[in-house]
């Protein structure tokens, strides 16, 4: 009787999916050869909630080796939600034991990081059978010695601190170069090293500002004029090791800045514009409205999420607090401030403007990563602030819409 084998990939994208899932592939076929069947489970565990999964043969398997990505797609669901029921009323764990039967699996292989794993483990209690794929760039699932992805994401992080060097030199200048990690330093240790930054912030030692700036003028004093500074995302000083972690994120938003960059620039902003999977990268959470009350709630006076090309949905508050949300169709605007367009918008706009493409093909490149549609660029004198960005938005025909 043919074993049947599911596999799926949760969490973020990292290098080296592809060229695991063909490894367990080849390895399959190879001692087993008609005797197994592979089944792709889609969009992580999403997938297997909701039943959609898909028999492969040996040719889904050949010509992935070098390509990034996963062909099974991912989706981010929460290890935390997974015992909660929201308002789709569907109990989760009892959705992923049905189609794990329904699929009529021998055992599941999942990839993915700790998120992941904890959700492998829980489902291994539920009486499944579980192999766990250590996926992450963080380094740092246990009783492993190197997670896939972690390898090329120093040398990409190296790289980076590598080629800040010269222009830290030239223009006389502390860097701080951010690195993911969030809980976990490795990455940040070991490009820190490779790449020659001269001070790394990690989240397992505290620092201490004072020392840190210390180390900086110790370095001026012996003639050098730069110095590169290498901080894990989830790096804290010693006064914030002392608190839980909900107080001192509270006191750094009380304070006027979030915890990440990408968050202290949005608090700033009159609308803020990511794409849905931007906004669940920079938030945390996955569903369009939380998402939205996310940032509401740091401040921004409207949310704008990008859902395709049916439009996007804006998200604001009323008079009483209580959220409002509707659909912005598609829209064309003359002239727009390229950071009330948003990062997707800028994004395609630098990059184009370091090709040197004429501004017919600058507004293509940037309009396909944008979160609106932009028909001509204008001298920064004749650009509309956010303000008047958000009335235009506020002016436009609207729908209800229910997400």
């Amino acid at each position: 009787m043919k074993k049947r084998v599911g596999i799926l990939t949760s969490g973020g994208d990292c290098p080296g999916l592809n060229a695991t899932i063909r490894g367990v592939a080849k390895a399959l076929y190879a001692r087993m050869g008609d005797n197994v069947e592979i089944i792709g489970i889609l969009n992580g565990y999403s997938g297997l909630i909701n039943g959609d999964y898909k028999e492969m043969c040996e040719d889904d398997f050949r010509g992935i080796l070098t390509l990034g990505g996963t062909i099974l797609g991912t989706k981010r669901t929460p290890f935390k939600m997974m015992r909660v029921v929201e308002d789709d009323n569907i109990d989760k764990v009892a959705a992923m034991k049905k189609t794990y039967k329904e699929a009529k699996l021998d055992c599941l292989l999942c990839l993915g990081g700790n998120g992941t794993h904890k959700t492998a483990n829980l489902l291994s209690q539920e009486g499944l059978n579980i192999i766990g794929l250590p996926k992450t760039i963080d380094n740092d699932i246990y009783g492993t010695d190197v997670t896939f992805g972690f390898h090329t994401a120093v040398d990409i992080a190296t790289d980076v601190i590598d080629r800040i060097h010269t222009t830290a030199g030239s223009h006389s200048r502390v860097m701080c170069i951010e690195i993911m990690g969030n809980k976990a330093g490795w990455l940040t240790l070991y490009s820190g090293i490779a790449g020659g930054a001269d001070i790394i912030l990690l989240p397992e030692m505290p620092y201490d500002i004072d020392r840190v700036c210390e180390a900086v003028e110790r370095r001026a004093k012996r003639g050098s004029n730069f110095s590169i500074i290498a901080v894990a995302e989830g790096a804290i000083n010693t006064e914030e090791a002392k608190m839980k972690r909900k107080e001192w994120m509270a006191k750094r938003a009380e304070a006027g800045y979030g915890v990440t960059a990408t968050n202290r620039i949005a608090a700033k902003c009159d609308v803020f514009m990511p794409g849905l999977n931007e906004g669940q990268l920079f938030s945390g959470l996955t569903d369009p409205r939380a998402i939205a009350d996310y940032y509401l709630d740091m401040g921004v006076r409207q949310v704008v999420i990008k859902l395709g090309a049916e439009g996007s949905a804006l998200f604001e508050r009323d008079e009483s607090g209580a959220r409002r949300e509707t659909v912005v169709p598609s829209f064309e605007v003359d002239v727009v401030d390229t950071v009330g367009a948003g990062d997707g918008f800028a994004s395609g706009v630098i990059t184009s403007l370091l090709e040197g493409l004429d501004d017919e093909h600058l507004l293509e490149r940037a309009n396909a990563v944008g979160a609106i549609q932009v028909t001509s660029v204008s001298d920064s004198e004749g650009l509309p602030t956010a303000g008047e960005l958000a009335e235009f938005i506020a002016n436009t025909p609207r729908k209800e819409v229910s997400l």
